[in-house]
């Protein structure tokens, strides 16, 4: 049978999902570990998670710092017999610090977990900011930093979350030349002993999990001293204190112009928060959303433009960006109040909305494919306090949501009065 090419196939829209249900236990000390075990390949990823993220800092780029020098040296190794042990086993180091959390990563293959995992814990409880290797990172750090520094989309960016957060909140505060150049290395020693070694820590574990790679991390992990909670008052921020006064910052000689537009939200677990969702998806979330037919097929004016719903621990955040032809800045701009005035005033057709639910169902579950996915989806519920059904119930809370969710949604959290406006380059 001859296949007819202009009839397009039958499709069934995804309804729900079954995710892979996470195994949550203790270790020996007390620390949670959660386990999402899959046998398909002989991998294994070891998260560990600690509140110590720049929320904990005083000064920009403190944790970064803590958490970047962890392995450049420890009492008994130096950075490059530490970087020589991971190779030797195949295995892989990420450090990460965020807003709200750093975390110590490794990927390795099962039979490597009994040697990989000491050398977690000696970064952990051992580092030791040898002073060469703090300069080093500090070198490279800066040489990044006056090259983003020169970029209209980091300008913007940097202003753009200092006027929406304030400069003084945790969220609002960014790297700078300034900064990390007089950084002492005692901040970020500091830093590793308040927050980061003896600190409460949670481990994730993905992959090819079996009772014995679980009984080798309590054997490990499941070991390290731990100390009391971080204090309550350092806990603290000043109240997010956000200017919706629109700002150029002019960038001589620059062809384009860097657009950033939005606003401070709120956190995953708002009653609006799956209406927000949908409603960004419409206006510019995705490759056929209003933007992108306007701005970038219609007018030409960019590549790509954008919108998106962020959530920190503390806040949200709804932001919408672009980079476009320094001629066209004010016409994109307009252009993009025009697709917000409409979503305002006229009511999404259903066809279109429903392609949208479709789309954002189908992201989901392709989102799932690896252990380590959903891993990184369940943090989200393991690490904000997210209710427990917060995945199992993403497509039936997506599909629920209506045309009039959608208008009362821009209507309410959209208005112009509300949105923060940062230009960078040439208007």
């Amino acid at each position: 049978m001859l296949l007819d090419r202009t009839i397009a196939p039958d499709y069934q829209p995804v309804q729900d999902i079954r995710l892979a249900s996470v195994d949550t236990q203790q270790l020996s000390n007390g620390a949670p570990l959660y386990i999402v075990a899959f046998d398909q390949q002989p991998v294994i990823r070891v998260e560990v998670n600690i509140d110590a993220g720049a929320w904990y800092e005083t000064q920009p780029a403190t944790a970064f710092f803590a958490w970047k020098m962890l392995a450049e040296g420890t009492t008994s190794r130096s950075s490059a017999q530490i970087s020589d042990a991971f190779d030797r086993y195949g295995a892989f180091l990420e450090l990460n610090s965020g807003f709200d959390r750093g975390s110590l990563v490794v990927y390795c293959q099962p039979k490597h977990l009994a040697s990989v995992l000491p050398l977690m814990a000696e970064l952990l409880t051992e580092a030791t900011y040898p002073e060469k290797e703090f300069e080093d990172l500090r070198t490279i750090t800066l040489q990044n930093l006056k090259v983003s520094y020169e970029k209209t989309s980091h300008l913007a960016s940097v202003r753009f979350r200092q006027k929406l957060y304030g400069s003084a909140h945790p969220y609002g505060r960014s790297q700078h030349p300034d900064t990390v150049g007089t950084l002492p290395r005692t901040e970020a020693i500091a830093f590793y002993n308040q927050f980061i070694r003896q600190q409460p820590f949670r481990v994730l574990l993905a992959g090819q999990v079996t009772l014995t790679e679980t009984a080798l991390v309590n054997e490990i992990l499941g070991q390290l001293p731990i100390r009391a909670n971080v204090p309550d008052t350092v806990l603290k921020a000043p109240a997010i204190v956000t200017d919706t006064t629109p700002e150029l910052i002019e960038k001589a000689g620059s062809l384009q112009s860097t657009i950033r537009l939005g606003r401070v939200l709120f956190k995953r677990d708002h009653p609006d928060f799956y209406k927000m969702l949908v409603t960004n998806e419409i206006l510019g979330g995705y490759f056929g959303s209003r933007l992108m037919k306007n701005i970038r097929e219609d007018k030409g004016f960019t590549y790509g433009i954008s919108s998106n719903v962020g959530a920190f621990r503390e806040a949200g955040q709804f932001l919408i960006g672009t980079d476009v032809k320094r001629e066209f800045t004010q016409q994109t701009i307009d252009e993009i109040w025009k697709e917000i005035n409409k979503l305002q005033t006229e009511p999404v057709p259903a066809d279109e909305l429903m392609t949208v639910q479709n789309y954002m169902a189908g992201e989901f579950v392709g989102s799932l494919n690896t252990p380590f996915e959903i891993a990184d989806r369940y943090k989200l519920i393991l690490l904000d306090g997210l209710p427990v059904d917060f995945l199992s119930s993403y497509i039936s809370r997506i599909r629920a949501v209506t045309v009039d969710d959608v208008q009362q949604i821009a209507q309410t959290y959209l208005t112009q009065e509300s949105l923060v406006e940062v230009i960078a380059g040439n208007k």
